[in-house]
């Protein structure tokens, strides 16, 4: 499986309600969020899943990337991508879309680095990363329960921005 590790792209720093769980993507993360998932498009990606964690700022990044792609396939939730899962147990939750060839997972720091170490070296801390917001990591990854993967490429956003037409 080819999988696509995203951050979800730049939020507002507190919602009106103040849970952050409600953060929305800013007017300006919104625009560069779009032009990146462009780039995607356009770079030749393709997705047979996109999973998506719960809060509003991830969701609503998954749906701009759908949206690129003609909305197909349709972001679906999945609770292991929440702020605060231990990277393990988030791989764990893969196990069920290790039968897809291409999986997109959109989530938050630091989780998402914590998982993309855990699958390249059988630990959250084997490897200091950090996802820019909007930031893309590739793995392939031979079966998501164990950590067999190899990085395919990483790209910031102002990259993918540029790679659409």
């Amino acid at each position: 499986m080819i999988l696509y590790v995203l951050r979800h792209g730049i939020a507002e720093d507190a919602s009106a309600s103040g849970d952050d769980s409600s953060r929305h993507l800013t007017p300006g993360g919104q625009k560069k969020l779009r032009a990146a998932a462009i780039g995607m498009r356009d770079f030749g990606l393709r997705f047979d899943a996109i999973l998506t964690s719960p809060l509003a700022r991830a969701a609503e990044t998954a749906a701009i990337v759908a949206e690129a792609f003609g909305r197909e396939p349709a972001p679906r939730e999945l609770q292991a991508l929440e702020p605060g899962v231990a990277p393990a147990e988030t791989v764990r939750a893969l196990r069920p879309f290790s039968r897809e060839e291409q999986v997109m997972i959109v989530g938050h720091e630091p989780g998402l680095s914590g998982v993309v170490a855990f699958l390249l070296t059988g630990s959250p801390d084997g490897l200091k990363l950090v996802l820019k917001k909007g930031g893309l990591v590739t793995l392939e990854v031979g079966d998501p329960g164990r950590t067999r993967a190899v990085l395919r490429w990483m790209l910031t956003p102002r990259q993918m921005r540029r790679l659409g037409g």
